[in-house]
């Protein structure tokens, strides 16, 4: 797909971070979107965004209340785009909600753990079940199924525990790979790709945290901030001298952090993606660190999950996760 004005992109978790950035820039280039969302407030803003300049006559872009880990809001989601966008075919198909949490099978509760499984796992998959026929209908079509580094290396240092995520990653990549003989035996006219970024500045973090305790809160809550601390003592940092309002400050810092001080910005990441797209590739790897991880594990796959392993290669690309 070598141009997308004129296409109809589904974009689901549109409201924020590479979301919203992939519908800016595809609007940008005459692309028609529709997006899903938890957060209708999100997804206005994301729409704002693209209609700051004054979109071109009849290019559409529409914004959906979905779910992607329940498929009945998925199916009422197509729907919507059938009739909202006038179409029964789509061009793209940009499966992109995830967060994180449940991390750990000891210290977060099972609804944890599943939440952050089946967002991200089972939004792909979900998504790609709804959206296939409308694919297969239109002349030429492209799958982009965004995984991670966690999708190759389960890990985000040897302090933290990082199971659901990483699971649902690997889950991801390994779908989309089994997926491109699938598609080019049944439909040889659609394509897909698997994303993996490295660190990129969005508010996963904070999303994350909101959609876990389900307040929408910006402050945790008296169990959040026993689970902090557990997870601070995991990492080698004495939390028993800090306030509640200490432990509240740091968490406020991690999620600022993440978002500000990434080796790469979402709107970046979004370029990346859809160039990768447009070049036809099916193994998109984003960022610098990304490219680098990925060279290592393959170099020593055994000390993976050493601890030296990770420190080093923070070190070398500038990593603060955890």
């Amino acid at each position: 797909m070598k141009e997308f004005a004129g296409k109809i992109a589904v974009i689901t978790g549109g409201g924020t971070g590479m979301g919203r950035e992939l519908a800016r820039q595809l609007v940008a280039e005459g692309c028609n979107v529709a997006m899903c969302d938890v957060s209708a407030d999100a997804m206005a803003e994301t729409k704002r965004l693209c209609e700051v300049e004054k979109l071109p006559q009849g290019l559409r872009v529409t914004t959906h209340i979905a779910d992607v880990s329940i498929e009945d809001q998925l199916l009422r989601f197509r729907d919507e785009i059938a009739e909202q966008q006038s179409t029964d075919r789509i061009h793209l198909l940009f499966n992109n909600a995830g967060i994180g949490g449940g991390g750990s099978l000891f210290t977060n509760s099972r609804e944890q753990w599943e939440r952050t499984f089946n967002i991200c796992w089972g939004g792909v998959y979900y998504g790609v079940r709804t959206f296939l026929p409308m694919l297969v209908k239109a002349d030429e079509g492209h799958i982009v199924n965004t995984s991670s580094v966690n999708g190759f290396w389960a890990s985000i240092g040897p302090g933290v525990s990082h199971t659901a995520y990483s699971a649902a990653k690997f889950a991801v990549k390994g779908f989309t790979e089994a997926l491109i003989n699938d598609l080019r035996l049944n439909a040889p006219h659609v394509k897909c790709s698997v994303v993996m970024p490295g660190h990129i500045g969005t508010s996963i973090v904070s999303n994350s945290r909101k959609l876990q305790s389900g307040t929408g809160s910006e402050r945790l809550s008296e169990n959040e901030i026993a689970q902090t601390r557990v997870r601070l003592a995991a990492a080698g940092i004495d939390a028993t001298a800090m306030s509640d309002e200490d432990v509240q400050g740091l968490a406020a810092e991690r999620a600022r952090s993440f978002r500000e001080e990434a080796p790469m910005t979402a709107a970046a990441a979004a370029r990346v993606i859809l160039d990768g797209v447009k070049a036809g590739r099916w193994r998109i790897l984003v960022g610098d660190d990304a490219n680098r991880l990925d060279e290592r594990v393959r170099q020593t796959p055994e000390r993976a999950y050493d601890a030296e392993f990770y420190q080093s290669f923070a070190a070398e690309v500038g990593w603060r996760l955890g």
